[in-house]
């Protein structure tokens, strides 16, 4: 960091706003509808006719009743009071970049907003092709034979990859038998996650020195129950693992399949393929690495690709191309079926398509040493704040996609927790950290990802606050541990969310509960 970085003087607005149920005065409207005409209520008859009997309240709903105005100031105070994903946002894990507008308008016009998935595919052929060419662009990044973006996120392309084993290995008389899939304790959740829902019992290997489980473990794991290895490289503490080929020849001599968990793709787009590390399978998630906004359990695709002799167990409708005209074709018998409803959130292929085009191939390049770049920028810039360690520590070498940090120095030092920290940070108009997933294997962690979309000054920025956050810490911890201060809501207090009596998921158990009328 070349010159000291001034921290903003941020002051969220709070508004002390009422839940809309609070609100309202009764009669006043929105909007008044004209009485219809004595020749219209003739000819029609009353309003209350054309409802169906079986479905007319018999009194009426318990409504706020509000002015046009009134609804309007009400949100919009509530988006001004809003907590984050507004800031910098280095959202470790979950790759956090800019989505264009021009995408977000491009699904959003009629052509493709007002389409239904059950017209027929002739009359969808614009969408089929965007479709079709993107899958034939993730073919080139990972090496895989076809891609499927019915998958509704990662973990459901990690489930889609269960499913799939489950159907290879039951057409080759051996499921009773490989009954095993092997994943690592710094896995993504998903994949023992998804492995156990799919019936499996889940083999976890532990980590060594190195950061990454060892060849003596994964061969003391593997054996003729092995149905398969569900694995992410580089992992989210930055490490990669060398010796992935070898975990890969590995389990295949054992009779097992090869799962790659791309979610960390961001910093070696186009330098690796997941093919040519003699992958079976891999997915990658369109709202993390390919510029789509992350849903939250929204709009989110996880995009699976297999290589070919997976293929036959695809979920179903496929997208081909034959004689110049796009169709969607059944995968056949062996098919596992959907794992979504219709083709999946096509809108957001379309999105990552035109980023992905946008960007190009030496843009992806690019764009992959950029975040190296910047992580191990941040790394250097942040192990000089007092209270940060880094996970294994003794590793030399850069680290890719993100690092993993520890508070637990500052902890002991001072009492001040990586929560507090996190709180405290957004006093300053930085969006909470990512802390890292459970199991904790570092005490107190932290995982920003600086990505490639964030300027050196936001990245300087965010180091600077967290600085600021660490002196305060050792000078004055009750400040960090009270936080937030200049949020519109201050620290949340848990211990009524652990009563039932007391929290109310609906307007009518609130008062319930609360003995109103």
């Amino acid at each position: 960091m070349s010159k000291p970085v001034k921290l903003r003087r941020f002051q969220a607005p709070i508004w002390d706003e009422p839940v809309i149920m609070e609100m309202g005065v009764p009669g006043r409207r929105g909007a008044h509808f004209p009485v219809a005409e004595d020749a219209v209520a003739e000819a029609v008859g009353g309003a209350a006719a054309l409802v169906p009997a079986a479905m007319a309240r018999p009194e009426r709903p318990a409504l706020p009743e509000l002015s046009e105005p009134d609804i309007l100031r009400h949100y919009l105070h509530l988006s001004q009071e809003t907590l984050g994903m507004m800031g910098i946002s280095l959202f470790g894990t979950c790759t956090m970049k800019y989505n264009p507008r021009v995408n977000e308008r491009l699904a959003a016009r009629p052509e493709m907003a007002q389409l239904h998935p059950k017209q027929d595919p002739s009359t969808l052929q614009g969408l089929l092709e965007g479709v079709h060419n993107f899958d034939l662009m993730l073919r080139e990044l990972s090496g895989m034979d076809q891609f499927v973006f019915q998958a509704a996120g990662g973990a459901d392309a990690a489930y889609t990859h269960t499913c799939i084993t489950r159907a290879y290995h039951a057409a080759r008389g051996e499921l009773k038998q490989r009954d095993q899939i092997i994943t690592s304790i710094q896995s993504h959740p998903c994949s023992p996650a998804t492995a156990n829902t799919a019936g499996f019992e889940v083999i976890t290997l532990p980590l060594d020195e190195k950061g990454y489980p060892s060849l003596d473990a994964l061969k003391a794991a593997v054996s003729d129950r092995t149905a398969a290895l569900m694995i992410n490289n580089p992992d989210d503490m930055g490490l990669y693992n060398p010796e992935i080929k070898e975990w890969v020849r590995i389990v295949h001599e054992a009779g097992g399949l090869c799962f790659y968990d791309h979610a960390n793709f961001n910093g070696v787009m186009t330098k690796i393929r997941a093919a040519e590390l003699g992958f079976d399978a891999c997915m990658f998630m369109l709202h993390k690495t390919f510029g789509v906004p992350k849903g939250g359990g929204g709009p989110a695709v996880g995009a699976y690709g297999c290589s070919e002799k997976l293929k036959p167990y695809l979920p179903g409708p496929l997208v081909t191309l034959d004689n110049g005209r796009y169709a969607l074709t059944d995968p056949g018998p062996h098919s596992i079926g959907k794992v979504r409803e219709y083709y999946g959130n096509l809108q957001q292929v379309m999105k990552a398509y035109a980023w992905t085009r946008a960007m190009g191939l030496e843009g992806l390049s690019e764009a992959a040493d950029i975040s190296v770049l910047l992580n191990n920028y941040m790394e250097k810039e942040l192990l000089k704040i007092r209270g940060v360690t880094r996970s294994h520590p003794d590793i030399d070498g850069w680290r890719l996609e993100m690092t993993r940090y520890s508070l637990e120095e500052l902890y002991e030092d001072t009492g001040v927790t990586v929560a507090d920290v996190q709180n405290r940070m957004v006093d300053f108009g930085i969006d909470a950290f990512w802390m890292a997933h459970e199991p904790w294997l570092v005490p107190h962690p932290f995982t920003p990802e600086a990505g490639e979309m964030w300027s050196l000054e936001d990245i300087d920025y965010w180091i600077a606050v967290l600085r600021q956050v660490s002196d305060e810490a050792y000078s004055n911890p009750e400040i960090v541990q009270t936080a937030p201060h200049n949020q519109a809501v201050q620290k949340v207090k848990v211990e009524p969310l652990e009563e039932p009596d007391h929290w109310a998921m609906t307007w009518r158990a609130w008062k319930r509960k609360r003995g109103v009328a």
